[in-house]
């Protein structure tokens, strides 16, 4: 009869304790890590991967002034608190622009254009020619001026299918910039 067979190993106490303890750590310590860097605020990296100003609380198009119905997709709004002018016409071009760069994935945006004052009619007739797809909306100049404070003249906007603002871009942004925020939401979003 062999010995080692018939005599079991008597498992050690603690051991068992031991090895509970350290899947339990590494199961909920980065949680508990995660919720301590958002509530004190250490660790948190200052760098940011957007380039427009994000608009994280929760604002909506109504919010802004945007009065309309509009589809259930991404949308690249350019809004004007007065006359569409230069600045306005610029990115009313730009947001075609990055609508077509987004290639395949152009099904899931739209552009837009939000105006407090009604256009001319040259610029119109010019809009539906050359903008065929652009969505034209109204503006309420008052609740919009609480909404963009400082930031006056027109402004493109990234909205969420839901009608969430997320970013915003003064006039004279640098378009693949934005068309590579847009790209970014895109990727990660599962809606729209």
């Amino acid at each position: 009869m062999n010995p080692a067979i018939a005599m079991p190993e008597v498992p050690r106490k603690g051991r068992g304790r031991l090895q509970l303890l350290l899947l339990l750590a590494i199961a909920i310590g980065p949680m508990l890590l995660a919720s301590a860097m958002y509530q004190w605020r250490f660790w948190v990296p200052e760098t940011r991967s957007y380039h427009g100003v994000l608009i994280g609380d929760g604002r909506t198009l109504a919010d802004l002034g945007v009065q309309g119905e509009l589809a259930q997709r991404w949308l690249i709004l350019v809004t004007a608190p007065e006359a569409c002018a230069a600045d306005c016409q610029e990115l009313v071009y730009l947001a075609r622009q990055i609508h077509i760069g987004l290639n395949r994935e152009a099904s899931r945006a739209e552009h837009a254009l939000a105006l407090a004052n009604p256009l001319d009619d040259g610029y119109r007739a010019n809009l539906r020619r050359e903008y065929p797809r652009l969505g034209l909306h109204s503006l309420d100049p008052a609740v919009y001026s609480r909404v963009a404070g400082d930031e006056s003249g027109a402004q493109l906007w990234l909205v969420d299918p839901h009608g969430n603002l997320v970013l915003r871009y003064p006039a004279g942004s640098n378009g693949k910039a934005i068309l590579d925020d847009l790209r970014y939401l895109l990727k990660v979003s599962l809606i729209g």
